[in-house]
């Protein structure tokens, strides 16, 4: 009995047990698996270090020039300056030295006047500045304010604050004609004024002007209730050179001659008809604007030609 349990034991374990069912495995989940991590291997002990030179980059071919050194500003040896703020600025407030009265310009005999009477000299001065000065600001002009006894203070400003000297006369010439025509008696009209030394000249053609299809404006003169006159106006605007200031001579006259320079060679007939009229022209002013009417009528006598009647000459100043 005892031997056959051996046996049969002996036998159990000679005999391999049947092989396990394995059932496949699930589908992988979309979560990765751990990564796996792994040491560094250790640096060589044996490996030389590389050169100094080789870490360095080489520089590029183009590179920037190095900032220019900025100029040196006075430091000033007082307190700590504070900075400006410019956000503060109005745009709309000009500057003291640049505002100015709506009053006209102050003259120098005003100024001498205001001198004499007790204005104080800073007075004067910030008058002049508010107003400007027409003034003669020449040395003659300076020196006739000194011996005056204006303080040197308030010539300064008037040096400094007089208006540009006038160089040119702007004259604007009207010719007016009455009735139908095409020519005149006298084809030339003549200005002459005295410059100093020398006489200034404007001439006009007049037939030429006339024969201008767009150089002038044609009304109708119904002033009279009988007779409708057409009139022919020509406006002439220009500059003529005029660098001598105070009293001047000025002369209007036609004539046949397209050659003149003076008023003496006109001949007896048209220095009688002439007309001369005073010019007074200032050293300096806002406004120098001189008109000149010309009216011209239809000859009785040849009915195609414009007889001179005369003229009309003013200025304005400011």
């Amino acid at each position: 009995m005892a031997v056959s349990l051996l046996v049969l034991a002996l036998l159990a374990q000679a005999t391999p047990p049947p092989p396990a069912v394995s059932t496949p495995p699930p589908p992988a989940a979309s979560t990765p698996p751990p990564p796996t991590y792994s040491a560094p291997p250790p640096p060589a002990a044996s490996a030389p270090p590389p050169p100094a030179a080789a870490a360095q980059p080489p520089p590029p071919a183009s590179a920037p020039p190095p900032p220019a050194a900025l100029p040196s500003l006075p430091q000033g040896t007082g307190p700590q300056q504070q900075p400006t703020n410019m956000a503060q600025w109005d745009s709309n407030a000009l500057p003291q030295a640049v505002e100015r009265s709506e009053q006209v310009p102050i003259t120098d005999a005003e100024i001498t006047k205001m001198s004499q009477a007790g204005f104080p000299p800073d007075q004067l001065v910030r008058i002049i500045g508010e107003r400007q000065c027409a003034c003669d600001a020449s040395p003659e002009g300076l020196i006739r304010l000194r011996v005056n006894g204006v303080d040197p203070q308030v010539i300064s400003a008037v040096s400094f604050h007089a208006l540009k000297p006038n160089q040119v006369l702007n004259l604007e010439v009207t010719l007016d004609f009455a009735g139908e025509g095409n020519r005149s008696k006298n084809a030339y009209l003549y200005v002459f004024v005295d410059d100093g030394d020398r006489t200034r000249v404007m001439s006009a053609n007049i037939d030429d002007l006339l024969r201008r299809p767009n150089a002038h404006e044609t009304t109708v003169d119904k002033s009279d209730y009988f007779i409708s006159r057409t009139v022919r106006r020509i406006v002439l605007p220009g500059q003529l050179d005029l660098k001598t200031y105070g009293r001047h001579t000025l002369v209007v006259a036609t004539s046949a001659s397209p050659s003149l320079t003076h008023p003496s060679q006109l001949k007896a007939r048209d220095r009688s008809a002439a007309q001369v009229y005073q010019l007074d022209y200032p050293r300096a002013s806002l406004q120098s604007l001189c008109h000149l009417t010309a009216g011209y009528r239809r000859d009785a006598l040849i009915v195609d030609k414009w007889r001179f009647l005369g003229s009309r000459f003013e200025c304005e100043w400011n």
